[in-house]
């Protein structure tokens, strides 16, 4: 069997492995029923969803070639710049608080793309503090140092 559209399969794949993950780690959790929900149920029925989709996106990817469907060179590099800008979030989020997070967060994944600019991931970077201050911290109520610690004193 031959592979005509990679990007298809391989991604479908991976939709396919992750979402029957989660659905077999959620068995670890009762069930329930649809109408009395479990704390397994919603991770068991999104997995298989996810399962299913990407069943149907690797099948794609065998039946059907297109243009453009080409896998890549995978590039590390900018993965872990990402990943390392999630870490600083979490590093950070106690000692200088939400907004200093953001922007590291938001600076650093920035950074990730050759196609950085600074005058655009300022705007953005303001939209992003403003949404999830309005969000998590005035909407929700949740309780997270939004400033650095010195400042709250």
């Amino acid at each position: 069997m031959r592979i005509k559209h990679q990007k298809d399969f391989w991604s479908g794949l991976m939709f396919l492995v992750i979402g029957l993950a989660f659905a077999g780690f959620a068995q670890q959790y009762a069930l329930g029923t649809a109408q009395r929900m479990g704390p397994g149920y919603f991770p068991t029925v999104l997995g298989g969803l996810l399962a299913l989709l990407g069943l149907i996106i690797t099948i794609r990817g065998l039946a059907r070639a297109e243009a453009g469907g080409e896998v890549e060179r995978f590039h590390f590099g900018p993965l872990a710049v990402v990943l390392g800008a999630v870490a600083l979030f979490a590093l950070l989020l106690r000692p200088a608080g939400l907004v200093v997070a953001l922007l590291v967060l938001i600076g650093v994944s920035a950074y990730a793309s050759h196609e950085f600019r600074l005058r655009e991931v300022i705007p953005l970077a303001a939209f992003l503090v403003l949404l999830v201050l309005a969000v998590f911290i005035w909407g929700l109520g949740m309780v997270v140092p939004v400033w650095p610690a010195f400042l709250d004193r």
